[in-house]
């Protein structure tokens, strides 16, 4: 769960450390970048603290440094405030508050337990695993408490590109400045808990961005079923993840939806029905506002021409599913080549197959593909990412895990193709948002086909 806004940063130890430089270089004092932390932490430790006594663990550097002023802090306002440090710098801004606390200062390895833990050991930038005595520590002094970690639990990489084991665990980390990727990608999101986002009032570079409500029009006054967009679903050998697809499009804002298919009729009566020797007139049809490919498809030598027919047209291309395992990696060259622009929905394991694990966490993975292929690329899971060729990156984290079932990709993928016609370059980040949000309005142990039924509100709520 999460309480950050939507639109909020999301930036690399490397990258706030330079925002951080930027700001030094522009006059402002490290201590006073380090209060304004300090008290953004406080606040949200006073908050869940409800007068119970607060153990704070300070780290040798600017982490500690923030924990030592949350201490004094909180202090003033009356709590019940515990230290214990490893033993840090002298100098500097981090030793300056470590000097101003005044107090005396407990040992991480003989202080006692207490209700609230603030976990300010190790922040960003860690490259290496905790010892295991420190990790070990940490574990017992959060066993029964109530953990609040500053910017990241200790021992978590913060760019979210190594998954330690001896990583601390928290109940709410406090985001300093940005969110890193390990709040939104990757394994280590589960081990910080509730993430809130507090702002420092940096300037920042460009960078990724969570996922925002969209912004979505009623059709114009004199629109009809072509400018709305048609859509032509390819179907094959699973012909209903075809018409789930075709479902998800109608329901989704398309002005017309064809399922071409050896499927016979099914769906609902709005949903037009073409034998598949009719591929050619339909994919050279210039009406067409996107073809969607995959759902479905099978992965026999009549896939294969589907699949050649639909990288082949000059319609906007949606290739999901059979489609992306057809492909592999000798088609990303064939992606490329396209003159009309393509979106590729791998879930993890497609888009692995496609474009190998490689390097860095999610996020740059997923940007590297969008390049490669030149094509928007939404990279599926309980952290959805979604990269576009021109490196305009959005991640959409926390989704509902009843998700994980199957017709669901298929849902978004007819999403997908629906708001190409009026979500121009924002589709994408539309069809994520509408997925996810028709899927906490679903509720609990849905079925793919329910999530159709909920769009509507989903769509409602976006105006």
């Amino acid at each position: 769960m999460t309480f950050f806004p939507g639109g909020a940063p999301i930036l690399r130890a490397g990258q706030m450390r330079a925002a951080e430089a930027a700001a030094f270089a522009g006059g402002v004092k490290q201590d006073a970048l380090m209060e304004r932390a300090g008290l953004a932490i406080a606040r949200e430790v006073r908050r869940v603290a409800l007068g119970r006594p607060v153990l704070i663990l300070a780290g040798p550097g600017n982490n500690g440094g923030d924990a030592f002023v949350t201490a004094t802090i909180l202090r003033g306002w009356g709590l019940d405030v515990t230290v214990a440090a490893l033993p840090g710098r002298a100098g500097g801004a981090a030793g300056r508050m470590r000097a101003a606390w005044g107090r005396p200062v407990e040992e991480v390895d003989t202080v006692q337990p207490h209700p609230i833990l603030v976990d300010g050991l190790f922040g960003i930038g860690l490259s290496r695993p905790l010892d295991p005595a420190i990790a070990a520590r940490l574990t017992l002094l959060a066993s029964d408490a109530l953990t609040i970690a500053i910017d990241v639990p200790s021992g978590i990489d913060s760019d979210a590109v190594h998954d330690f084991a001896s990583a601390g665990t928290a109940d709410l980390t406090v985001a300093l400045g940005a969110l890193k990727p390990a709040h939104v990608v990757g394994d280590a999101v589960a081990r910080c808990g509730h993430v809130l986002l507090a702002d420092l009032g940096l300037t920042l570079p460009a960078a990724p961005r969570t996922i925002a409500r969209p912004r979505i029009a009623a059709p114009a006054r004199d629109a009809h079923k072509y400018t709305r967009g048609l859509v032509a679903v390819l179907g094959g050998a699973m012909p209903g993840a075809a018409r789930l697809a075709a479902r998800a499009a109608l329901s989704a804002g398309a002005g017309y939806v064809i399922l071409a298919g050896e499927a016979g009729p099914g769906g609902p009566d709005a949903l037009v029905h073409r034998p598949p020797d009719d591929l050619t007139a339909l994919l050279a049809d210039d009406r067409l506002a996107a073809v969607l490919v995959g759902p479905g498809l099978g992965r026999d030598a009549a896939a294969t021409r589907k699949l050649d027919a639909a990288l082949a047209c000059a319609a906007p291309l949606v290739i999901d599913g059979d489609a992306l395992s057809l492909l592999g990696p000798a088609g990303i060259p064939r992606i490329a080549a396209r003159s009309a622009p393509t979106w590729l929905t791998p879930h993890g394991g497609e888009f692995s197959r496609m474009f190998g694990t490689g390097d860095g966490n999610k996020i740059d993975r997923t940007v590297h593909a969008a390049l490669q292929a030149r094509a928007t690329i939404v990279h599926k899971g309980p952290d959805t990412v979604i990269a576009s060729p021109d490196g305009t990156v959005t991640v959409a984290p926390h989704a509902s895990s009843w998700l994980s079932t199957a017709g669901t990709g298929d849902v978004l993928a007819g999403i997908l193709a629906a708001r190409l016609r009026p979500g121009g370059a924002d589709a994408a980040r539309q069809a994520v948002w509408l997925h996810g949000r028709a899927a906490r309005l679903a509720g609990p142990a849905f079925v793919a086909d329910t999530l159709i039924d909920h769009l509507g509100q989903a769509i409602a709520e976006c105006r």
